[in-house]
């Protein structure tokens, strides 16, 4: 039941920008104490996420930027703290803030980011975002930002419910120069809805069999306490 709840919710994010695929598995735990050393456990593990990249998509928005390989975009989550995302959907909020399509105020190098007024807006390879002020030409160009990318070690990344990765041990990662994204472009989801159909219907069926197999361990049972009375 567990694991259909997790394949329900990757089936239901499918479309979701930059959505992971979480996973889940489940370990053997015996049971320590009297009676049969047979005796086990399954125990559900703490659930992990799916690093694959998802599907470029190009949009030529000049708000959406997808991460290239490996690292993150830094966001703040809804208590201020840094958090990362690799949706890269964004927008102005009326003040000027950058903004996720989840509401998430994305970070710069120098805090959360605000954009004045432009006509034109440029964002390079590196981060860096480049304007033309409103009522300038063309020729006025002026860097007002940078967003901050970073590449924490995967083992130090951990997923939450809302959607959001942070570092395992708290507190923010280093910028680092080295991420690249692309803008004009969106990273999809990499979750595979073929293969996580295949999953539900299997997890459906390993269900059926444990019932099934706990209802005939029920009967023996009733029959050998049946033949014990006949005995005595």
């Amino acid at each position: 039941m567990q694991s259909q709840a997790v394949i329900a919710h990757n089936l239901a994010n499918s479309n979701s920008t930059g959505f992971r695929a979480v996973r889940q598995s489940l370990g053997s735990a015996p049971i320590v104490g009297p009676g049969f050393e047979s005796r086990i456990n399954a125990v559900a593990k703490p659930e992990s996420w799916d690093a694959t990249s998802g599907e470029l998509i190009i949009t030529d928005g000049e708000l959406d930027i997808a991460v290239q390989g490996d690292g993150w975009i830094a966001v703040q989550d809804a208590n201020g703290e840094e958090a990362y995302t690799r949706a890269g959907n964004m927008h102005l909020t009326p003040s000027g803030v950058l903004e996720t399509a989840e509401g998430h105020v994305v970070l710069g190098t120098a805090g959360p980011i605000t954009l004045p007024a432009y006509s034109e807006l440029t964002i390079k390879g590196d981060g860096r975002i480049s304007i033309v002020p409103q009522g300038q030409t063309a020729d006025t160009v002026a860097e007002v930002n940078t967003i901050k990318l970073v590449n924490p070690p995967r083992e130090e990344v951990v997923r939450f419910d809302d959607g959001l990765f942070r570092l395992k041990d708290g507190g923010s990662a280093d910028a680092d120069p080295t991420v690249r994204i692309l803008s004009g472009q969106l990273e999809g989801s990499n979750v595979n809805t073929t293969e996580t159909l295949v999953d539900m219907i299997a997890a459906a069926r390993h269900y059926e069999l444990h019932v099934r197999a706990m209802s005939n361990a029920e009967q023996n049972d009733q029959a050998v306490t049946n033949l014990m009375r006949m005995s005595g």
